[in-house]
């Protein structure tokens, strides 16, 4: 069991559930809405949860419509709020997603009017309490700051860079940090078609870090600081279901194989496995039962 926080957004997730996805400018009939709260760190942190471990999410919400909801689906899962700030105006970041019952394919209509979480905000956080510690990759500028007054303070302690959108300067980061978990999506934005090219050549340029990248049905791709590149075939479920999170998922199997002293092998066929089985189903409870 290890001591996890998680740096990142919290949101209100609206699904709209479909037969098949919608023509521009059509009318579609939904089969099912769900409210539920979303984002990445925070659904991390809730199958890490599950596993075992003592999780913790530092932040910037907002006590508006949503926040009871949000709070209540934290609190199931025992995850306590630490260093967060909760602002009085805005709205809560909420994300519309449209899931196609067809393929389990989910498209996201993301919104958000908070300030981000700074580095003043996290240093009130006292990191010694902590074996871990994962940060989602946004907000550039404090995020650099964060890290390296957590690599100051704390140089020990093991961090995980979630990339999954290609920001400005976010390549300052990497060095930084002990893993870079990367999402297919971000290695295609720098024109990478296949996982095996896209970490070597991260690799070749920081080669100080273990770099792991999703790869949907795929599976995933690694490579060691050490230049030893594994795979992992995909895990898929009998039916796909639901793919939103899977992602998410993936990076909490990554973590836990990595706090259990697991080699990068063994964590990328450990996170395919439980990236699978979450595909299979809808939402993340239960996430446990399926996973040694």
């Amino acid at each position: 069991m290890a001591r996890i926080l998680a740096v990142g957004i919290v949101t209100l997730d609206v699904i709209q559930v479909v037969e098949h996805y919608p023509v521009e400018d059509s009318e579609t009939r939904c089969l099912e809405q769900r409210l539920s709260r979303g984002g990445n760190a925070t659904n991390t942190l809730v199958v890490l949860s599950q596993l075992g471990h003592v999780c913790a999410w530092a932040g910037v919400s907002v006590s508006r419509p949503g926040y009871e909801l949000v709070w209540a689906d934290l609190q199931r899962y025992q995850i306590e709020s630490v260093g967060g700030r909760i602002e009085t105006e805005g709205s809560l970041p909420t994300s519309h997603i449209i899931l196609n019952r067809q393929n389990g394919s989910r498209t996201i209509l993301h919104y958000r009017d908070l300030p981000e979480f700074t580095a003043a905000d996290l240093q009130k956080i006292g990191l010694d309490n902590y074996d871990w510690l994962h940060f989602e990759g946004r907000a550039v500028p404090e995020l650099l700051k964060m890290v390296g007054w957590a690599r100051q303070i704390c140089p020990n302690l093991p961090i995980s860079l979630e990339v999954e959108k290609p920001r400005l300067g976010i390549a300052q980061v990497f060095p930084e940090v002990d893993i870079v978990l990367c999402s297919r999506h971000f290695a295609q934005s720098q024109g990478y078609e296949k996982g095996s090219d896209f970490l070597r050549a991260m690799w070749t340029q920081v080669p100080e870090v273990d770099w792991i990248c999703a790869w949907g049905a795929e599976g995933g791709y690694g490579m060691s600081k050490e230049g030893m590149a594994v795979a992992s075939p995909a895990y898929s479920p009998l039916s796909v279901v639901d793919t939103l999170g899977a992602g998410d998922t993936f990076n909490a199997g990554i973590i836990d194989g990595y706090v259990r002293g697991q080699s990068l092998e063994q964590a990328l066929s450990g996170a395919c496995q439980l990236a699978g089985r979450k595909c299979g189903q809808w939402g993340l409870a239960g996430l446990q039962t399926h996973f040694p």
